[in-house]
C-alpha cells in the first residue's frame, strides 16, 4: 500500500514538475476580467492576453482543481499528443523541428524528461522492478546482508582461536578444547547456512587465487562481494576503503541507495551523453551543443517511456514479446532519430547508430559508477 501511495504521489509530482518547466498560460473557467487581463491588466483582444499569454477565462471552483491536475499529469495543454507520436515513430523530425524553432506545439525535451523520470519511479514503486537480474540481485543483496553479520562474528571468533593455537607452550588439553570450540563453530555455521569461516592461512590462499568465475551474473556479484569482504582488500585510499567496508557489511542498503540515486541523478545521463554525441560529428559547424542536448534528452525520454510500457506489458502474457520487440526497436529508433535530426544519409545514420549504441553503453557504465560512488560514500 505504501508503495502504491508513493507511486501515485510521484506521478502527480511528475506532472506538476513538468508543468513548471512547460507551463500553461493560465486556466479555464467562467470568470472574465472585465476586458482586462487579470494577471497584468492589459486590455484583452481575444481569448488570451497578447502581453503575458494568460487566458481571459480563469476559474476558482473545486472541480477546476481536478481539471488542472489531469492537465498537469497527462495533457500538457495538448502538446503531449503532438509530441508522443512523433517521438515514437519520427523522432528525428521532432528533434529537428524543435531545434529549428517549432516549439509551441511540442513538449520541451527537458519537461518530457522530467515527466518520464518521475513516471518511471511511480510505475516501479507500484508494480516493482520485475524478475530477472534486478530482482535476483535484490534477493541476493538481502541474503548477503543477513549473513554478513553472522560471518563477521564467526570470523572474529576463528581468528581468536587461531591466535590461541599459535601460542607456544599450549598444553594438549587446552589445544583440544580450542579445536573442539572450532568444530562447534563450524557446525553452527553449517546449521545456519553460512559459509565456513576460514583460517588466516586459507584466506591467504584465497587471495592468491582470486574470486571464482561463475556463469550466473547474480551469483558472480555476490560471490565477488563475499570474496572482497572476507579478504579485506585494501585499496590504500581511506574513504574508498571505508565505503567498501560499509557496502559489504550491508549490501542491501547500498543497493537501495543505488536505486534511490538513480531516480535523483537521472539527469546526469544527459551531460554524460553529450561528449559522445560530439564524437559522432567531430568539428562540425552545422550542429551545436544545444542540438545534441535536444537529441539526447528526447532520446533518453523515449527510452524511459518505452521501459515503462514494457514493464507494464510484462504483467501480461505479452511480456516476452514486448521485451523482444523493444530490444529490436531501440537501435531502429536511434537510427531514425539520427537520420531525421541531422539529415544524414542512410549509410552515415546506420554507422552512427551503431556507434551510438556502443557509446550509450559507456554512458550507462559511467552513470552506474557515479551511483556506486554516491552509494558507498553516503
Amino acid at each position: 500500500m505504501t508503495g502504491d501511495i508513493e507511486g501515485i504521489g510521484a506521478a502527480v509530482t511528475a506532472g506538476l514538475t513538468a508543468r513548471a518547466v512547460e507551463p500553461r498560460h493560465g486556466g479555464a473557467g467562467a470568470a472574465r476580467g472585465g476586458g482586462r487581463c487579470l494577471n497584468c491588466g492589459t486590455g484583452l483582444a481575444g481569448s488570451h492576453c497578447h502581453h503575458c499569454g494568460q487566458r481571459a477565462d480563469v476559474h476558482r471552483s473545486f472541480g477546476a482543481i481536478g481539471h488542472d491536475l489531469v492537465h498537469a499529469i497527462f495533457h500538457f495543454e495538448g502538446k503531449i499528443w503532438n509530441t508522443l507520436p512523433l517521438l515514437t515513430w519520427r523522432p528525428g523530425d521532432l528533434t529537428r523541428r524543435y531545434i529549428h524553432g517549432e516549439r509551441a506545439r511540442f513538449v520541451s525535451p527537458l519537461a518530457l524528461f522530467l515527466f518520464a523520470v518521475f513516471l518511471t519511479y511511480a510505475v516501479l514503486a507500484m508494480v516493482g522492478s520485475g524478475g530477472g537480474f534486478g530482482e535476483g540481485l535484490n534477493k541476493a543483496a538481502a541474503e548477503q546482508t543477513r549473513t554478513t553479520a553472522i560471518k563477521d562474528s564467526m570470523q572474529a571468533e576463528v581468528d581468536r582461536i587461531d591466535d590461541e593455537l599459535a601460542k607456544k607452550g599450549l598444553s594438549p588439553t587446552d589445544r583440544r578444547e580450542l579445536e573442539t570450540e572450532r568444530d562447534v563453530l563450524q557446525k553452527s555455521a553449517d546449521y545456519l547456512g553460512v559459509a565456513r569461516s576460514r583460517s588466516k592461512g586459507e584466506r591467504a590462499a584465497d587471495r592468491a587465487a582470486g574470486p571464482p568465475v561463475l556463469d550466473d551474473p547474480v551469483k558472480q556479484v555476490t560471490t565477488s562481494a563475499d570474496f572482497i569482504s572476507q579478504n579485506k582488500i585494501d585499496t590504500g585510499v581511506p574513504f574508498i576503503d571505508h565505503g567498501l567496508k560499509k557496502a559489504f557489511a550491508n549490501p542491501q542498503l547500498v543497493l537501495y541507495k543505488l536505486q534511490a540515486n538513480a531516480y535523483k541523478f537521472a539527469w546526469a545521463l544527459i551531460p554524460l551523453s553529450l561528449p559522445f554525441m560530439w564524437l559522432l560529428f567531430p568539428f562540425s559547424r552545422r550542429f551545436h551543443t544545444y542540438d545534441h542536448f535536444v537529441f539526447v534528452t528526447y532520446s533518453i525520454s523515449f527510452m524511459l517511456l518505452l521501459f515503462i510500457v514494457v514493464r507494464l506489458l510484462n504483467l501480461t502474457i505479452f511480456g516476452d514479446l514486448a521485451t523482444f520487440f523493444a530490444m529490436l526497436f531501440v537501435p531502429f529508433h536511434m537510427y531514425r532519430q539520427l537520420r531525421g535530426a541531422y539529415r544524414s544519409s542512410r549509410f552515415a545514420a546506420l554507422v552512427r547508430a551503431a556507434l551510438l549504441l556502443f557509446f550509450s553503453l559507456f554512458a550507462v557504465i559511467w552513470f552506474m559508477l557515479l551511483l556506486l560512488a554516491l552509494g558507498i560514500s553516503g
